[in-house]
């Protein structure tokens, strides 16, 4: 696959450095048609290589648990920089860095940001590489570039599915944002944890484009499931069990507060949080998803049933206002 750098010289260094037999290669869905290649790679360097075909949604979905089962010596992980901590198998981080250039997009971004001074500069693990010449481009175009640094994610700008820490640190400080990568998805994040408008700069397609409205129709969507939710009677709290999204304290916490408002509330473990899983529970009114945020929020009109966020459960069990967990972000907890 074009396009990326799989670091291949330094997965056969750790292979050797650490005598590895056994490897599992965890690549997220764009990149996993790489994964046969790769595996040769590995056995060509004298190990076994296994590919993991299950969904991969992050640094916190690190397959630790299947590593243990399959008795596997190193865990190479592709696309993502470090996230959790664990003590299990051995692993390592391929960030998966993009080799195309971002100079033609951004340029195709100014039009949409001419009415904005100030501009927050983000991007993915991929593209943080390219974040200096992105940020020269808008400062020749006479923007203050702005870019977060908050200590909670590995580098300055990047951000994460569910962490939008280095955004909402500087989104005081900004009139819009600007994100260089490609797809929606980090984009609408931005724009839904800090209600700035949000602009995407797309190297691989050579061109700009707004996601405001798609920030806002998510909004609506949020709120027709905050409003069927104040009449539910009975809740299903939804534990993660991937190893980055296991909140136990704070799915009990919610038991215990629904239960304080005279609801009846079931805490339901789940590795993967699709409608058919939860569908095999039709007493249950409404989900609170302790687990990866963007489930609920991406798209909700695949369940049945409201699947909430935290804070949106706060929203209906009177902890919080609608105004404020706009202001404190969707994504925090």
């Amino acid at each position: 696959m074009k396009g990326f750098d799989f670091e291949e010289e330094r997965i056969k260094q750790e292979i050797t450095k650490l005598g590895a037999k056994r490897v599992l290669l965890q690549l997220p869905e764009g990149l996993k048609p790489e994964g046969p290649r790769l595996a040769k790679i590995v056995e060509k360097n004298g190990a076994l290589p296994i590919i993991s075909a299950d969904p991969c949604y992050g640094a916190c979905d690190v397959a630790v648990n299947e590593a243990e089962s399959l008795g596997v010596d190193l865990i190479v992980h592709f696309g993502h920089s470090k996230l959790i901590k664990h003590e299990q198998t051995p692993t390592i981080y391929i960030e998966a860095r993009a080799t195309v250039t971002v100079d033609e997009a951004v340029e195709q971004s100014l039009p949409f940001l001419s009415k904005y001074a100030k501009i927050g500069l983000a991007t993915s693990v991929q593209h943080l590489h390219a974040l200096n010449q992105a940020r020269e481009i808008l400062i020749r175009a006479g923007k203050t570039v702005i870019i977060g640094d908050t200590g909670q994610m590995s580098y300055p700008g990047q951000v994460s599915g569910c962490n939008y820490s280095n955004v909402k640190s500087i989104a005081d400080e900004v009139e819009a944002f600007l994100f260089v990568g490609g797809g929606r998805f980090h984009a609408l994040g931005i724009a839904l944890s800090t209600s700035k408008p949000t602009f995407i700069a797309d190297p691989y397609d050579n061109r700009a484009f707004s996601i405001n409205d798609e920030a806002q129709k998510i909004l609506k969507q949020r709120w027709t499931c905050i409003e069927e939710a104040q009449h539910a009677k009975t809740f299903g709290v939804l534990i993660g069990l991937k190893p980055g999204q296991k909140r136990f304290d704070e799915a009990l916490k919610i038991k215990e507060l629904a239960e304080k408002n005279g609801k009846v509330a079931y805490l339901l473990a789940v590795r993967e949080i699709i409608p058919e899983a939860l569908l095999e529970f039709p007493s249950i009114d409404v989900y609170v998803n302790t687990a990866c945020p963007r489930i609920s929020l991406d798209a909700p009109e695949k369940f049945l049933k409201p699947v909430l966020t935290i804070n949106e459960f706060m929203v209906i069990s009177g902890g919080s206002s609608w105004e404020n967990m706009l202001k404190k972000g969707l994504f925090e907890n």
